[in-house]
């Protein structure tokens, strides 16, 4: 499918995603359904230690992963944003987004996007 034409979509749903990052870059926090976009809005990162963290985040297009923030420090106690509406990204049916932390239970995540359906 190509992708809608995001000026004339049928359906806008807002969506968010909520887990604590793990070691693994492979937690997966959004797939876009077949016949979709997916327009992240904020990847937003809470540190909930007293120590600092790094996070690092992908999206995966067609088997080409990409990263898009790379070892970005959560420090003690604070929250990063890594994606916010000045600099949101689209992904596209099947893509996915995807991100670790460097020590498991430090940082919770909250992406908010919307679901675009043509």
């Amino acid at each position: 499918m190509a992708a809608p034409n995001i000026v004339s979509v049928a359906t806008i749903k807002g969506t968010s995603f909520a887990a604590v990052l793990t070691t693994t870059l492979t937690t997966t926090m959004v797939t876009c359904a077949a016949e979709t976009v997916c327009k992240i809005n904020v990847i937003r990162c809470s540190n909930v230690t007293d120590n600092d963290a790094t996070v690092t985040f992908d999206f995966e297009v067609a088997g080409t992963i990409v990263k898009i923030a790379n070892e970005v420090t959560v420090p003690a106690n604070s929250v990063v944003d890594i994606v916010d509406k000045n600099s949101s990204l689209y992904l596209q049916e099947t893509d996915l987004l995807r991100g670790g932390a460097s020590a498991g239970s430090t940082v919770d995540v909250v992406v908010s996007y919307e679901t675009l359906i043509d």
